[in-house]
């Protein structure tokens, strides 16, 4: 999807692509991870995201405490319906949420 706009200097059109507006956040260096049904390591894995992957945090919620390369957190990421991953194995650049609460 995109949106169409006119810079009013040069009346040109500027195209604005709604999907590269997406942060993505880069996966621990040499770690396959898996990802949950929920926010915590008692939920079943429903797939492992590869080694170099890159994901985008939709809203982020308190669970299981985990002790991964980026500290020591119970901040879980959801990165799509039902997939959840430790915010310790992500390089967000902060320690505490960087996005909305999950409802």
């Amino acid at each position: 999807m995109s949106v169409e706009q006119v810079n009013p200097s040069t009346g040109m059109p500027v195209v604005t692509t709604l999907a590269a507006a997406a942060t993505y956040y880069s996966i621990a260096p040499g770690v396959s991870l898996n990802v949950r049904s929920g926010p915590g390591t008692g939920y079943p894995v429903v797939r492992t995201l590869p080694e170099g992957a890159r994901v985008a945090i939709h809203c982020q919620t308190p669970g299981t405490r985990v002790t991964g390369p980026y500290g020591t957190t119970t901040i879980w990421d959801n990165i799509a319906s039902g997939q959840y991953i430790s915010d310790a194995y992500v390089n967000t650049g902060s320690d505490g949420y960087i996005r909305p609460r999950c409802s």
